[in-house]
């Protein structure tokens, strides 16, 4: 974002002086001619910029992004929701709304437009998330399997994603929510991995590490709001941008 900047200069500069004493018309010594040029004086005024909580580039993009990857995760469980009728696609559904709205407010903070705006569901801005809407509807109506499988995917990536954008700011406000939204996308994940269980299907992480997954399946749902200061995990985003 650009820092506002005002610089107001005026200048004043008064006109020469001239005095001229002619000669009389009579007889006579003729008198000097004097003239009088004073010094020009010069005032610059200047006014300090206002400086206020701007966001960085990476910060921009990363929240502006975020918008529409919880948008993403949202609408995928809805489409499976109403394919499956399974319960855990609109419960979670709801989350992600919750998440969409948490990322609004900063949007609203820092003066960013909303890439969602009125977008119906399944319709994105980015043209990335929206071939990946269609990839992963395409795959999640194969099978119930398949179903739980892209909704573990969803989370795998969001955590990834956030880790990644938790690396590129120090404002506390953006970290308190990036903390609370992966919190959120572990107990999803826990979730998603406990039903692909049931069915006698292991999940495989495709973007957090084994090491971050297995501890995330091996701890109870997470509850109350996150510390971001201590949140688990240290992988590095490898979704879509």
């Amino acid at each position: 974002m650009k820092t506002a900047r005002t610089i107001l200069s005026t200048l004043t500069l008064p006109a020469a002086l001239i005095a001229l004493a002619a000669a009389p018309a009579v007889a006579g010594p003729q008198l000097k001619v004097k003239v009088l040029t004073p010094t020009p004086t010069l005032t610059l005024t200047r006014i300090n910029p206002v400086i206020r909580p701007w966001l960085t580039v990476a910060e921009s993009q990363d929240l502006t992004f975020l918008r529409e990857e919880e948008k993403l995760a949202r609408d995928v469980y809805l489409a499976l929701e109403r394919q499956w009728g399974l319960s855990v696609f609109g419960n979670i559904a709801s989350s992600e709304q919750t998440h969409m709205d948490t990322v609004l407010g900063l949007l609203n903070t820092y003066g960013l437009p909303d890439p969602v705006g009125g977008q119906p569901e399944g319709v994105f801005t980015n043209t990335t998330l929206q071939t990946l809407y269609a990839q992963l509807v395409a795959q999640g109506s194969q099978s119930v399997e398949d179903a739980l499988r892209v909704g573990a995917t969803i989370e795998d990536l969001d955590i990834s994603d956030i880790e990644e954008m938790e690396a590129n700011t120090v404002k506390q406000d953006i970290l308190d929510v990036y903390a609370n939204l992966t919190k959120g996308s572990r107990n999803h994940m826990r979730s998603f991995s406990g039903q692909l269980s049931a069915l006698g299907i292991t999940y495989v992480p495709q973007f957090i590490s084994q090491e971050e997954y297995d501890e995330i399946i091996g701890t109870d749902t997470e509850t109350g709001p996150a510390d971001s200061g201590s949140g688990q995990g240290s992988g590095r985003g490898k979704g879509p941008r």
